[in-house]
């Protein structure tokens, strides 16, 4: 199986890269990236690019592909929404159009986040925002699957590039067990959701079109997922 990563320099795409150069059914990783990553292994192969709202000049790199983990984004905190959009929406259905111009029968993962909102109708711009990119990816007819992961802990050397989020985790890191023993439902790690991927991945035209943190940890312990039906992004 051959993967494409974007957002492999972010902490959720760092867990999707480690656990995609740790299988061995996955024979070659594609990250598509802004800068070269500081990293060299046998399967891994780089795509710089600069502009993530046109792949015309990489189109042909993109093919022959097997699933796309889209882990690439940014948070909101900050941010204006036409900012938020272009980086959230824009160019994620760049990549989607792209990759699925090239590969029809593509396992597309797009990283949500739990409280998206698919109706239009959250008073939270990002949720909006995530809702419209989650509705419009399955409105382009691929194997789409939207990950809404919830609490997410870094592992493995992943690290948030947002400060306020490597903060956060400063602080909550040695706590994670309790949290996980607690609110089991809502909590899961970076290795997990890249285990979850691979497994979507495996099972082209299959299982559930959102998955929550519950359904991302069954299946990255080899369980099946229960989220929503396929066909229906609920938000």
């Amino acid at each position: 199986m051959r993967v494409l990563v974007f957002g492999a320099s972010g902490m959720v795409g760092h867990g999707a890269l480690r656990a995609c150069l740790l299988d061995d059914t996955v024979t070659e990783v594609l990250a598509v990236v802004r800068r070269p990553l500081a990293l060299d292994h046998p399967k891994l192969r780089q795509i710089v690019h600069a502009d993530f709202t046109d792949y015309t000049s990489v189109q042909d790199r993109l093919k022959d592909v097997d699933a796309c983990f889209f882990c690439l984004g940014v948070s909101a905190v900050g941010r204006g929404e036409e900012e938020y959009t272009r980086v959230t929406y824009d160019y994620t259905l760049a990549a989607a159009r792209a990759v699925h111009a090239a590969n029809p029968s593509l396992t597309f993962v797009y990283v949500s986040g739990e409280g998206t909102d698919t109706t239009g109708t959250s008073r939270q711009m990002w949720a909006r925002v995530k809702g419209r990119t989650e509705n419009d990816l399955l409105a382009l007819g691929m194997d789409a699957h939207m990950f809404r992961p919830g609490y997410i802990q870094p592992v493995d050397g992943a690290v948030s590039r947002t400060p306020l989020y490597r903060a956060l985790y400063a602080v909550t890191g040695f706590l994670f067990p309790l949290l996980r023993r607690a609110f089991p439902r809502h909590v899961t790690t970076t290795e997990a959701v890249g285990r979850a991927m691979l497994a979507v991945a495996r099972r082209p035209g299959a299982g559930p079109t959102v998955l929550r943190n519950p359904d991302i940890n069954r299946l990255a312990a080899g369980g099946p997922a229960q989220g929503t039906e396929r066909g229906a992004a609920r938000p």
